[in-house]
């Protein structure tokens, strides 16, 4: 019987993520995962200083109602689990989704949600999703597979085109672990499947 929980250095994570199957489906979601939930992304102070760096060159992407948000209340704030996230407009949408009356990108379908931080300094906790990362007293570090309904379009074409979870988010995985840990995490991952 493989085990539930998995330790690969000082990083727990749920067999979900070997086991689901995940690849975003943006034609049949749009990135609502940007738009829906009560809390922003969770960010680190490194990641705040970032993004503070970087609003000169986003800020024309921005809505002038995020931009309000942003100057009056910065770009993160304090969840009520006491975890720092990005800032909310209305207490909904991210306050870095890209304005809706720009381009979208090719591609990409028409109305989908994009973020004005992509390929500068976006969130890892973005990236990673659906992963959800914890880091706990002792500095290890707790991944598990959040299951939202809004990404069932994203388990439908995961399983049809056999791409797990952690297949899927290699690039982040990658980034945020380095290389040697994803390529034993697949090791476990082949043990796991034969």
């Amino acid at each position: 019987m493989f085990p539930s929980i998995l330790q690969i250095g000082n990083v727990l994570l749920s067999a979900d993520v070997l086991t689901e199957y995940f690849e975003c489906d943006l034609d049949a979601c749009h990135g609502q995962c940007c738009i829906e939930g009560d809390a922003g992304a969770p960010v680190t102070l490194d990641e705040i200083a970032n993004i503070e760096n970087a609003l000169p060159q986003i800020e024309s992407e921005l809505t002038p109602e995020a931009l309000g948000v942003i100057n009056e209340k910065g770009v993160a704030y304090t969840d009520r689990e006491g975890d720092l996230v990005t800032s909310l407009v209305r207490g909904r949408d991210c306050a870095f989704l890209r304005r809706a009356d720009l381009p979208t990108p090719v591609g990409l379908p028409d109305g989908c949600a994009l973020c004005a931080l992509e390929g500068r300094c976006k969130p890892i906790s973005c990236s990673l999703y659906p992963i959800r990362a914890k880091v706990f007293g002792d500095g290890s570090i707790g991944l598990n597979y959040n299951r939202w309904k809004i990404c069932d379009a994203a388990r439908i074409k995961g399983k049809a085109n056999g791409t797990h979870v952690y297949q899927f988010l290699r690039a982040p995985l990658v980034r945020r672990f380095g290389q040697a840990w994803y390529d034993e995490l697949c090791e476990v991952a082949e043990r796991y499947y034969r």
